[in-house]
């Protein structure tokens, strides 16, 4: 450890952002990352807990402190060989994973954990702009094909790890482009699509075969799927998204929010949206949803100049600070203001949505509204009630309907193959060798856990990879 009192010597300092008045008229990332002296300091920040909590909190299980170490001293490149040993694209998570290893960070407990985050992403930035990253080509090259079904970063981290085993790996995906909902999902300006791009073109030059526009079960038939490779992986999404069965629900503007969100990226990426537009501009906007994609609606609506914007959740309004004592180092319930957030927008919680309203028109003028109380019962679990005299409405032309996802799609590959599907309609597969009910299919990611992480899809799509190695081979080198 170069600087045992670090942490009691310098605060923590993250990376800023640019102006929001400048951000908001584009859709570019507008992070300002730390200086290298900076990134130094911060670095110095780890105290090399003796268990280090924050290889609990991560999912692909990181070896943080010895990275932060390296950083310290200013050797990113050996920094970097770290980080590549447990995550195939540190640069995605680097963007756009929450950090539940800040959250376990035992400097957590005082609210100044260290900036994993911006390091992590610092060193593979650095990487990419040294050419330090290059493609990994196995020297050796098995008779085994496999087929990995779904392009987001389960299925890119199961073909690479695969393909650097030496077998021949193709990657389907029913769109263009690889990245799933990275690509579609996730707004350009807090993942610029072409880091995607940068990655899949090392994966195609180490061997993964990439095949596009394909969607199993159309233009190819899981029957020959299942004859012409010797294993096939399921890597897709969870796609079907929870609907809200109210009146008014079929009035023009009331939209997913994930159809305007892709139609969104799709645009950027030059890409036909297909369909009718759904836009923001010059609406009054209503996201009904509190996560991070309902947040992704606000930052998006915004820069396409919706007039006004309110965001509602059902749940209480989290508290401001966590009781570390109760939660720390597991993930903790509190209060997130995201960059859209700041960027303008009503906040409010314990509202539910009773009914949309619409004009003589059919198009969507309002949505009525009540407020509802969480009551804990004697067995602990808490009950949600509607306070009468509640109602009322907010007037909005467009609506987006942001509360997760139930499942992957069945009806095609799933249903096709005959999979056996869990209790909330996940393909069935446990976590030690992600072998579905159907012989040599497996499934990861969260096609089997359900919508999740990018960090947990990247630590399946590798896990995965190694079962079907042992499977295939009998034995596997490949990490868990």
């Amino acid at each position: 450890m170069g600087k045992p009192t670090g942490f009691l010597e310098h605060d923590r300092q993250d990376r800023s952002y640019g102006p929001i008045k400048d951000r908001v008229d584009h859709y570019n990332e507008f992070i300002i990352p730390l200086t290298d002296d900076e990134l130094k300091t911060q670095g110095s920040r780890c105290m090399d807990c003796g268990i280090p909590f924050c290889h609990n909190g991560c999912p692909v299980m990181n070896i943080i402190p010895e990275w932060n170490e390296l950083t310290h001293q200013g050797d990113l490149k050996g920094a970097l060989e770290i980080l590549h040993s447990t995550n195939n694209f540190p640069e995605f998570t680097g963007r756009i994973c929450p950090a539940p290893c800040e959250a376990a960070c035992t400097l957590n407990l005082e609210d100044h954990p260290v900036t994993i985050k911006t390091i992590e992403c610092a060193i593979v930035d650095e990487g990419w702009a040294k050419g330090w990253i290059k493609p990994k080509i196995a020297k050796k090259h098995s008779d085994f094909s496999i087929a990995v079904v779904g392009a987001g970063p389960s299925g890119m981290a199961c073909s690479q790890q695969l393909a650097r085993a030496g077998h021949q790996v193709s990657l389907y995906e029913k769109n263009d482009h690889a990245g799933g909902l990275m690509r579609y999902g996730i707004p350009d300006f807090k993942l610029d699509k072409g880091i995607i791009d940068r990655r899949l073109g090392q994966m195609q030059t180490e061997g993964v075969d990439f095949r596009p526009n394909m969607t199993i079960g159309v233009d190819i038939s899981t029957k020959k799927l299942l004859e012409d490779y010797d294993a096939i992986v399921l890597t897709g999404g969870s796609e079907t998204p929870r609907d809200l069965p109210v009146p008014g629900r079929e009035l023009n503007g009331v939209h997913f929010a994930m159809d305007f969100l892709t139609q969104q990226n799709r645009r950027n990426g030059g890409e036909d949206v297909g369909v009718k537009d759904i836009l923001a501009t010059d609406a009054n906007v209503l996201v009904i949803g509190g996560g991070d994609t309902g947040s992704d609606c606000v930052g998006t609506s915004i820069r396409q100049g919706a007039s006004s914007i309110t965001q509602i959740e059902i749940m209480p309004k989290p508290p401001e600070k966590e009781d570390k004592l109760a939660t720390w180092p597991n993930w903790p319930q509190k209060l997130r203001t995201s960059t859209s957030h700041e960027e303008g927008c009503v906040r409010d919680w314990n509202v539910i949505t009773k009914e949309f309203l619409g004009d003589d028109n059919g198009n969507l003028r309002a949505a009525k509204c009540m407020r509802v109380e969480w009551i804990q019962g004697d067995n602990g679990q808490w009950n949600m009630s509607e306070i009468k005299g509640s109602e009322f409405e907010i007037p909005c032309e467009r609506a987006f309907l942001a509360m997760g996802f139930l499942h992957p799609v069945h009806a095609g590959m799933i249903d096709d193959l005959g999979v056996d599907k869990d209790g909330r309609g996940n393909v069935a597969a446990n976590k030690e060798d992600y072998r579905t009910t159907l012989d040599k299919v497996f499934a990861a990611g969260d096609m089997r856990r359900g919508q999740s992480l990018v960090v947990w899809a990247i630590r399946e799509g590798r896990q995965a990879a190694r079962a079907v190695d042992e499977f295939l081979r009998g034995e596997t080198l490949l990490p868990r």
